[in-house]
């Protein structure tokens, strides 16, 4: 029983980890300051584990993806950069480091709308 515990505790700390790292790099992301897109490969590298091992750990905490929670982020960061409309909708794909009708793509299977129809709504 003891052990079950400990290892609740260290799924949720690795969880914890996991969110934090990925936090930064959307803000790197927002900020430009990112130079690519991490994988979850660079954040278990970061955290010591493997990607696997993460992955199950994040599903098992959260009952998402990793890949859920990045695409979460990452949509509510493009909303935010398309409110600033001094942002073209390709400068916001650029910072977010997508190619733009990437970006188009991406935000339109999460958002349910283009970018430029969500802007519009604004």
């Amino acid at each position: 029983m003891e052990q079950q515990v400990a290892v609740s505790f260290r799924q949720k700390e690795l969880m914890t980890q996991y969110v934090a790292l990925l936090d930064e790099h959307i803000r790197e992301l927002k900020e430009s300051k990112a130079e690519r897109t991490l994988e979850i490969r660079d954040f278990a590298a970061m955290l010591h584990v493997h990607p696997v091992h993460l992955s199950n750990t994040v599903k098992e905490v959260t009952g998402r993806s990793t890949c859920d929670l990045y695409e979460e982020r990452l949509l509510t960061v493009a909303k935010e950069l398309l409110a600033d409309r001094s942002l073209s909708i390709a400068q916001v794909a650029t910072r977010l480091i997508y190619d733009p009708s990437n970006f188009t793509k991406f935000f339109k299977r999460y958002a349910g709308m283009t970018p430029k129809e969500y802007r519009n709504l604004l």
